[in-house]
């Protein structure tokens, strides 16, 4: 059936191959012309390969839907750029600073709310703040130390952090970053509604204020530096806000095992120096913990996953893929780079099957 025969000059029948759709039947078929003829025959030509179809480009919002494609493409993990990140970075911790201290001291309702904390304290056992807080001023070199870990840290350590991601997990920096801003902005909300006096301006509380003791500049709420910062803004404590993120990033993403402990010692060590300082009651810190899970639940709405569990890798934000980057043990494929399954001139690029598009 559809096979066309063709009588030779000898008088026998000779037969044909049948006309592929979409060619022309070589004795006077009709259809499109697409095969050549040879010899009076039509050869068939080859099937075109099929290609991949180019993978979106998240960071570009979406012709279709106006501000529903732009969302979309929010959405999505996207190389950070540099310039946009350092500035975002330092507009808001200057909004951070100036919200938290235009925020009213309150200083006998901070007051009276510090003696309750320290009686609900006293009435579950566990006020231990006064007993550390002398224990470790006893010993110079180490409250010493502690004053300077106070001060430096809590900055240096999360814009190390920061720095890490963009370099290294560009995927997960936005997220990551988002559950920082947002932990931020809950704290605000936090100094407002529940202004709270520090253990070392606490009236009868018998606590050491260990920067002024040894003077040193350990505290923007002592010394020189007191009329600069709210002094009454301590609960949450953002010092265990903030160490804690930087310890559960490190945590989640490094495979050293000794980089991984240092990444839980670290919020561990805040918490004691917070107390021995008498900066902070340790439910100050547990304030600080509410605050963080309140961040990662935003980032996780927002991105649909935790900062950890999206890809590593993603493109740049015109659409260049990153270079490849050797794949090491426990990276799947969603951590590697993510190329164009085909370019302009329909050339698949070597291993594009193998590499799974990134979300």
């Amino acid at each position: 059936m559809g096979e066309s025969r063709v009588t030779s000059q000898d008088g026998r029948p000779e037969a044909t191959p049948s006309p592929i759709a979409g060619q022309t039947d070589p004795v006077g078929g009709t259809g499109r012309n697409t095969g050549r003829r040879e010899g009076g025959l039509a050869k068939p030509r080859s099937p075109r390969r099929t290609f991949l179809s180019r993978t979106p480009d998240p960071s570009r919002p979406s012709r279709q839907g106006g501000l529903t494609g732009f969302v979309r493409a929010s959405r999505s993990p996207r190389r950070p750029r540099l310039w946009f990140e350092v500035l975002l970075i330092a507009l808001s911790y200057w909004v951070y600073s100036l919200v938290r201290n235009a925020v009213p001291e309150q200083k006998a309702q901070a007051l009276r709310n510090a003696d309750w904390i320290w009686s609900v304290e006293k009435h579950l056992g566990v006020a231990i703040e006064q007993t550390v807080n002398h224990a470790v001023n006893s010993v110079t070199w180490l409250i010493v130390s502690m004053n300077y870990y106070y001060a430096t840290l809590h900055f240096v350590v999360t814009l190390g952090v920061l720095v890490w991601l963009f370099r290294h997990h560009p995927g997960r920096y936005a997220a990551a970053r988002l559950t920082l801003f947002a932990t931020t902005a809950v704290a605000l909300l936090g100094y407002y509604l529940f202004p709270l006096a520090p253990p070392r301006l606490m009236t009868g509380g018998h606590f050491i204020d260990t920067v002024l003791v040894h003077h040193t500049w350990g505290s923007m709420a002592s010394g020189n530096f007191k009329n600069m910062s709210n002094q009454y803004a301590a609960m949450p404590s953002m010092h265990i806000g903030w160490s804690l993120w930087s310890g559960l990033i490190v945590f989640a993403l490094v495979s050293a095992p000794w980089a991984r402990i240092l990444g839980l010692l670290y919020p561990t060590a805040t918490l004691v120096v917070i107390v021995s300082t008498a900066n902070h009651f340790w439910l100050d810190a547990v304030g600080g913990l509410l605050c963080l899970a309140f961040g990662f639940a935003v980032s996780y709405v927002w991105y649909g996953s935790l900062p950890h569990r999206l890809p590593r890798w993603v493109r740049a934000p015109g659409g260049t893929s990153l270079p490849g980057t050797p794949r090491r043990e426990g990276e799947t494929g969603a951590d590697l780079p993510v190329p164009d399954a085909a370019d302009g001139a329909g050339n698949v690029p070597q291993g594009a099957a193998e590499v799974p598009a990134a979300r």
